[in-house]
């Protein structure tokens, strides 16, 4: 049994999801938040479920003794391949991530969404049911965008070359006439101002990062409402341990400790 204080666990493939972690914070200003960036395994996208698992198994167990009461996949291609395992394992509340179809299908307009996303998650099953039912008569086009993920994970947020990549993902798209894009991957978050100027202000950009900050608020147990008097954020990282620093430092917005996991 851990006597670490109560928090909220947060893991993803790799610095994507403090998107989602910024989101949990504005929600609950108080408790402890820790976070894992599975950076010595990015990306999710090109991995096996069976990998994916793996490692969601291992983060998990790890936030647990860390003091976490829930557990948030901040990860869509994790949350497809995992969520149902967690589940299974451990008794804590178990909180993923999936594309927002159902939002962007209510909010298009020319009745043509696009999906931008990883291919793990645009060919995971859990996509493929999330199509069937929300989609209706609203044509959903998917495109997975290699490399997206390792340039936020580098850093690289407006250089040329993350452009040349948004260009090429999101052109198919507004060509086939969407109005509405879903951002499929919590390190797109990070790229959403640059997006937005590429597609125009008539296109809506929609993800799922305060709705799941809004369901931790709804499942989190009472006694992780309590913290220290200032609000703690810890950080870790399987990755490179000096670029993890600058990285999450640029993200989050202000200097952090990491620590190697």
């Amino acid at each position: 049994m851990t006597t670490a204080p109560p928090a909220i666990g947060v893991f993803d493939s790799g610095v994507g999801g403090l998107s989602v972690l910024k989101h949990i914070r504005a929600q609950l200003p108080r408790p402890r938040l820790l976070y894992v960036a599975d950076s010595g395994h990015v990306p999710y996208g090109d991995k096996t479920p069976e990998h994916i698992r793996e490692r969601a198994l291992f983060l998990s167990r790890f936030l647990i003794e860390q003091g976490a009461l829930s557990v948030v996949i901040a990860c869509n291609t994790a949350t497809a391949a995992a969520a149902a395992t967690l589940r299974a394992r451990f008794e804590i509340p178990i909180i993923g991530m999936e594309p927002a179809v159902k939002p962007a299908v209510a909010a298009t307009r020319s009745g043509v969404v696009g999906v931008l996303a990883t291919v793990g998650t645009l060919e995971s099953a859990k996509f493929a049911a999330l199509l069937e039912q929300y989609a209706g008569e609203v044509e959903i086009v998917a495109q997975a965008c290699p490399g997206l993920v390792e340039q936020v994970e580098a850093g690289e947020l407006e250089g040329s070359k993350t452009r040349a990549l948004l260009e090429r993902y999101t052109a198919p798209l507004l060509a086939r006439g969407a109005d509405t894009l879903v951002l499929g991957c919590t390190h797109y978050a990070f790229l959403r101002p640059q997006i937005a100027e590429l597609v125009g202000p008539a296109v809506t950009l929609i993800d799922t990062g305060e709705a799941v900050a809004k369901q931790v608020v709804r499942r989190l147990p009472p006694t992780a409402v309590v913290s220290a008097a200032s609000p703690e954020e810890r950080f870790w990282t399987t990755g490179d341990l000096n670029t993890a620093r600058r990285i999450v430092g640029q993200l989050w917005g202000g200097a952090v400790s990491v620590t190697e996991l």
